[in-house]
């Protein structure tokens, strides 16, 4: 686990709080909702919603027929209003507000109408809006509910790769961060740079064959993940003279034109078609693979490791190279190692507020907090699951 990973600090989110967070809305959206949707239940849902599409029709046709129905207006636009009207609010007795659109129908019960009829119509409608107010209700909240929803899955899911994490670091634990860790990082550095200095002197002086050669024989290596050459770069390399000149060199001759091409080798397409397109790799090449990780393996393994070194940086590294090498490894087989590999291992891991949290022991109170949270947001999650 990288350090950039985790999620502490005073100004970075903080799982724990934000997955209780979301779970209380979830519970405060859910509970809206179902208090809205009892109220529907109570009334009846074909009821209230009849009453809500009844106050919309009556509504329209209202809007709709105003300006034409009014005072001595067209009198067929009169009539058809009448009959649409009558139809928009034919309610039953015993339906959700029966009166008020009984009272609207009553409004407009005239001869001639006025603008003030329309709006004394609109006025007795207002009970029934109350209807269409509670299925509006309705749909915000469940939208509300839905949004909730979905953020207290993704907190739930962010705490629980938290819970994980702090586990994690409780695992690293038995880390002696007081440990001295420089005993074993400064002579790997030591090494590492001393062998990047020899690979950089050998990649720019040997010749491109005795450098493939080279990466072959790493290839072979188990320890060593050397870069091979590609086929065709290799066979120019074996077969051409060119081959004789250090890849860098290679590499200048693919810039050169055709005609000063001429005066170096033999046959100047092959070598644009073999280096040129190759050019990434042969940059790329690097001591890389020769070197000691940080933090550094095992003992048993790291031993190993440069053991297999060994033979491959004695081919381009001075014999004071190959000591440092050595010594390393000498370090590796020591009874110190372990602990200083631990606390190494674990720092490179780690941020700075996680290694505060296993120097004044708290990780197992921010562990049992998390596992807390978790428990409950699971429950509300489970509890607030509606059905279809």
């Amino acid at each position: 686990m990288s350090g950039a990973e985790a999620t502490t600090g005073a100004t970075e989110a903080d799982p724990v709080r934000e997955a209780g967070e979301a779970a209380a809305v979830l519970r405060e959206r859910y509970d809206e909702l179902a208090r809205i949707e009892a109220r529907i239940a109570d009334l009846g849902r074909d009821r209230v919603e009849t009453a809500a599409d009844a106050y919309r029709r009556a509504h329209r046709v209202l809007d709709g027929y105003e300006e034409d129905a009014v005072g001595t207006g067209d009198f067929g636009s009169y009539v058809q209003f009448r009959g649409e009207f009558g139809e928009a609010v034919d309610a039953d007795d015993d339906a959700l507000a029966a009166d008020a659109f009984a009272a609207a129908d009553e409004a407009v019960d005239k001869r001639r109408l006025s603008e003030s009829d329309f709006d004394a119509a609109r006025d007795a409608l207002e009970p029934a809006g109350e209807f269409v107010e509670l299925l509006d209700a309705r749909d915000d909240a469940l939208d509300e509910y839905r949004a909730a929803r979905k953020a207290a899955r993704e907190a739930r899911k962010a705490l629980d790769a938290r819970l994980e994490e702090l586990r994690e670091v409780a695992e690293m634990a038995d880390a002696d961060l007081d440990a001295d860790v420089d005993r074993i990082r400064d002579p790997i550095e030591s090494y590492n740079d001393a062998v990047r200095e020899a690979f950089d002197e050998f990649y720019t002086s040997a010749s491109a064959r005795e450098a493939f050669s080279f990466l072959d024989r790493a290839d072979g290596t188990p320890f060593v993940d050397a870069d091979v050459p590609p086929t065709d770069l290799r066979e120019y390399v074996d077969e051409y003279d060119a081959g004789e000149e250090p890849l860098p060199t290679l590499l200048e001759y693919a810039d050169y034109s055709n005609s000063k091409l001429e005066h170096y080798v033999d046959d100047p397409g092959a070598l644009r078609t073999a280096v040129a397109v190759h050019r990434t790799y042969v940059e790329r090449l690097d001591a890389e693979p020769l070197t000691v990780d940080w933090p550094p393996a095992r003992g048993d393994e790291l031993a190993y490791e440069i053991d297999e070194l060994i033979p491959l940086v004695a081919r381009v590294a001075d014999d004071e190279t190959v000591a440092a090498l050595r010594s390393v490894r000498d370090l590796a087989r020591g009874e110190e190692y372990e602990r200083l590999r631990r606390a190494a291992a674990v720092r490179d891991a780690l941020d700075e507020p996680e290694l505060e949290l296993l120097a004044d022991g708290t990780i197992d109170d921010r562990i049992r907090a998390a596992e807390r949270t978790l428990s409950i947001a699971e429950d509300v999650l489970a509890e607030t699951e509606q059905n279809g």
